[in-house]
């Protein structure tokens, strides 16, 4: 079992984490202040060429979600009822949709205040959630985005890893950690506030998830405010002059 869960994370968030350590490292060494660097995500894999970057696109987008599905596989192999084990369901999802809402109301707006503190104080590089062409399939491919990205962190690092780490015998309190610096170090690439702010999120998700017992709530709360991220920038960067672009 503790051979499976180190493989999931090498297959999936944990070579993040590694990669986005590696790439603070890169923009704490490079000449200039962090907030003098930007951190690109959702851009062109093809610029000129639209159709190509569409299908590329969309082959990343899918090919993030096969460790979510060799999660469902694992959990179906071990005897449990799939997703259902970690409340990944329909089984009650207007009550998932109005606790992810309520929790991205609170979690959004605080966040969004926490960054361009940390990044004002030089601790951040500056996020650039998209830089995609102006395209047709611009903004469903950004919602796509966002779903996958929920998706992938909700359940492997809070359904998935909070179960193992359960059944390895860890107290709550190291799986609490553990899921929440996870989660952190995978967003170190936006700076030491991509690192605190996330880590903080991770313990309030851990401890809805075990208040609650489903991912159902937290893939909804993530999907809400990577949308309103990804689409919000799409919309307002260069517009408004509070919204810092690289």
């Amino acid at each position: 079992m503790r051979s499976e869960t180190l493989i999931v994370l090498a297959l999936s968030l944990g070579a993040s984490a590694l990669s986005s350590v590696i790439s603070f490292v890169g923009a704490l060494t490079k000449p200039g202040g962090l907030s003098e660097q930007a951190a690109r995500l959702n851009g062109s894999y093809a610029p000129g060429r639209p159709w190509l970057d569409l299908a590329w696109q969309l082959f990343s987008i899918t090919t993030a979600l096969v460790p979510v599905v060799l999660v469902a596989h694992l959990l179906l192999r071990e005897g449990a009822p799939g997703m259902r084990a970690i409340g990944f369901d329909r089984l009650s999802p207007w009550q998932d949709l109005r606790r992810g809402a309520l929790v991205a109301a609170g979690i959004g707006s605080t966040g969004l205040a926490f960054y361009l503190v940390v990044r004002a104080g030089g601790f951040n590089l500056t996020v650039v959630p998209e830089s995609l062409p102006d395209v047709w399939w611009k903004y469903p491919v950004l919602v796509l985005s966002a779903l996958q990205n929920s998706v992938v962190e909700e359940v492997i690092v809070v359904g998935y890893l909070l179960r193992r780490l359960d059944q390895l015998g860890w107290s709550p309190t190291a799986a609490l950690v553990a899921s929440s610096v996870l989660r952190g170090s995978y967003h170190l690439y936006q700076g030491v506030g991509g690192f605190v702010g996330n880590v903080v999120m991770g313990v309030v998700f851990v401890w809805l998830y075990r208040r609650w017992g489903r991912v159902g709530p937290l893939v909804v709360a993530h999907a809400l405010l990577d949308i309103v991220a990804f689409v919000g920038y799409g919309l307002l960067a260069g517009k408004v002059g509070w919204l810092p672009t690289a």
